[in-house]
């Protein structure tokens, strides 16, 4: 019985969790039962991805209502593994936590952290399991919502501009987006995902259904970043308390590109929409390469280490957003799997910087000097994560980049090929500096120390998750090329 209702429970479980932290108040208790929720997510996210490799797409309907008059939940492969992806993150930052927290909030405020993380929760893992537009709308204002006041938690004071600049954003981006929603439903009628994939190809022709998907693209695109829509985010990681950062640089983005594969491949997924909409494809693809170079450039002249990384971020995003615009199985595979790689190693990134602020006091490159003889361990896994973002052999970067070559490759675009490959090379200049100052200068405080065993266990199961992941990845891309395969197939299954 309890396994028949585990797409559900993936949403209540943390929704009911969350007031029950604001009762509770106390830091110590509201932490361990958001470590009990986040890791009971991961089990049964880890069940329900089993369950769709097995047997296919999954659905759930909400009181036994079917679709489209009763609310459906859908899960499929690249759903399934959103899921984890989010669920897995969200349980290991919140292990690593409770001493990160302690020394960056406001002891009055850390109930409400809790509170705010397990909402986010809530709303990351929602997009992922919903089978409706809109209920993915509302999923998305929960988690945007939760996200502006986690950002704003951090004692510098412009956290406060950074989360009021994303809400924003944040909030012409969702605009958009139930604007394309509004328009898709007035041709159609109908909100569930499968019923509009089935309509949509009678009306593809129509200027409503060019301008809903206009609206949702763009929408769509200022959620996840796309340059130049990301003038948002830097800041929003730069100033954000270090726990969160690492969980929204490796989960919030993301799943805005997890809603534009749907929305693309599998709502519109019978039409074949960068044929039928001119230049989409072109745009898409060029936004993506620009920003790998705009963003990878702008990195190199960081020194705050977490904007440094924030602008890789941006340029990471475009490596996935240049797998989606190939539209074919190798590229989208690239980009599925560049989805959970990266947020492996930019996971890794952001909790090496979250310790070395916790004991430096700073992450500039100012305080990174000689830290690599005081902070051994946590420097250790910041050089995997960089390895890993470079794209070296034996690390999860890589095998992303490596498929996004081959799928450039399938196309005859030669040209792409050698600058996706450049811009591997520009991570080597921002990271380098990183590297160069932690090891090859003088301590500019001898009193600093390793970061608690409680910080380092978490950061270390994500470095070595990136090196495991990039030697044997037989497992994540055989679900990466059936996600890929099964959205290319187009339409409802």
């Amino acid at each position: 019985m309890i396994a028949s209702q585990l797409p559900i429970l993936q949403v209540i479980v943390p929704l009911i969790a969350a007031p029950l932290v604001l009762l509770l108040r106390r830091s110590g208790a509201a932490w361990a039962l958001t470590l009990l929720v986040t890791w009971s997510m991961f089990a049964i996210a880890l069940v329900l991805l089993a369950q769709v490799m097995d047997g296919g797409v999954l659905y759930y309907r909400i009181g036994g209502w079917a679709a489209p008059w009763g609310i459906e939940y859908r899960l499929d492969q690249v759903g399934a593994l959103v899921l984890v992806i989010v669920s897995g993150i969200g349980s290991v930052v919140i292990a690593y936590a409770r001493a990160s927290v302690e020394r960056e909030i406001d002891s009055e405020r850390i109930y409400l952290f809790y509170c705010m993380y397990l909402l986010c929760l809530t709303g990351l893992l929602g997009i992922a399991i919903t089978g409706d537009v809109f209920n993915l709308f509302v999923f998305l204002e929960i988690s945007s919502l939760s996200s502006y006041v986690l950002i704003a938690l951090g004692r510098n004071r412009r956290a406060l501009t950074a989360a009021y600049r994303y809400l924003i954003m944040g909030t012409i981006g969702a605009t958009f987006y139930i604007i394309g929603v509004g328009l898709m439903y007035m041709q159609t009628g109908t909100l569930n995902i499968d019923d509009l994939a089935t309509l949509i190809p009678a009306v593809a022709d129509s200027r409503t259904i060019h301008a809903a998907l206009a609206f949702l693209t763009v929408g769509i695109c200022l959620k996840l970043a796309l340059f130049p829509l990301h003038m948002w985010l830097p800041n929003a990681y730069a100033f954000a308390p270090s726990v969160v950062t690492a969980f929204l640089a490796a989960t919030a983005t993301k799943v805005a590109v997890y809603i534009l594969i749907r929305i693309v491949f599998t709502v519109f997924g019978g039409v074949d929409v960068f044929a039928v909409v001119p230049l989409v494809q072109e745009a898409l693809m060029g936004l993506a390469l620009i920003g790998v170079f705009a963003a990878s450039s702008v990195a190199i002249y960081q020194n705050d280490i977490k904007r440094m990384l924030a602008y890789s971020s941006v340029a990471q995003i475009g490596y996935i957003i240049l797998g989606i615009s190939l539209a074919s199985s190798t590229g989208l595979t690239g980009g599925i799997i560049h989805l959970f790689n990266h947020a492996l190693m930019k996971c890794t990134l952001f909790l090496a910087m979250g310790a070395v602020f916790m004991q430096a006091g700073g992450v500039s490159i100012r305080h990174m000097q000689g830290i690599g003889k005081t902070m051994p361990w946590t420097m250790a896994a910041f050089v995997i994560g960089g390895l890993s973002l470079i794209g070296v052999p034996l690390t999860v970067g890589f095998i992303s980049k490596w498929y996004l070559i081959l799928g450039v490759l399938e196309k005859g675009m030669w040209p792409v090929a050698g600058l996706v490959v450049l811009g591997s090379l520009l991570a080597v200049i921002y990271i380098w500096r990183v590297i160069e100052a932690a090891y090859f200068k003088d301590p500019s405080n001898d009193t600093i120390t390793e970061a608690p065993l409680s910080m380092l266990a978490p950061m270390w199961v994500m470095a070595l998750a990136s090196v495991y992941f990039g030697i044997d990845a037989t497992r994540t891309l055989d679900i990466a090329t059936s996600a890929a395969q099964t959205l290319l197939g187009g339409g409802a299954p």
